[in-house]
């Protein structure tokens, strides 16, 4: 590990702006191109979102970003909440699932994830929370064109 930041924030939607604008300003000193930089900003908002949504309801609970760079130029964020947890995590990352179709959800939080970062882990627990851990290598061709 060459550099790590943690931060914790009350789940409220006005704080997933923070957290992207956070976390970008942090992975900018791997000189990502502007692409690669967008990629983790979207997957770092789909996160977010589905804690404070899914995880919290809406409701009041923290969110906690993790954000470490390793020498390699590999980003490895991990997201989580202590909130309700995902009963089935394989239902939950089929594209168009969502658990709160009344809240006009689409169900692409984890495939748009998926899409622009490397690899992606989701943990969760009912009643314990959920966390989901992501990587991308920058300068990589992993990047969509």
């Amino acid at each position: 590990m060459e550099n790590k930041i943690n931060l914790s924030f009350l789940s409220k939607s006005a704080n997933e702006g923070f957290a992207r604008a956070a976390v970008s300003a942090f992975v900018a000193q791997l000189d990502p191109t502007l692409e690669e930089l967008a990629d983790i900003k979207t997957a770092v908002s789909e996160a977010v979102t589905n804690a404070i949504v899914h995880g919290y309801g809406h409701g009041n609970g923290i969110v906690t970003i993790s954000c470490a760079l390793s020498l390699d130029k590999t980003v490895c964020l991990t997201i989580s909440d202590a909130g309700r947890g995902i009963e089935n995590i394989e239902q939950a990352l089929e594209p168009m699932y969502t658990s709160a179709a009344d809240d006009e959800r689409s169900g692409m939080g984890f495939t748009v994830m998926e899409t622009f970062m490397d690899s992606l882990v989701v943990q969760s627990e009912m009643d314990k929370g959920t966390t989901v851990i992501m990587t991308k290598q920058i300068g990589s061709d992993s990047t969509l064109s």
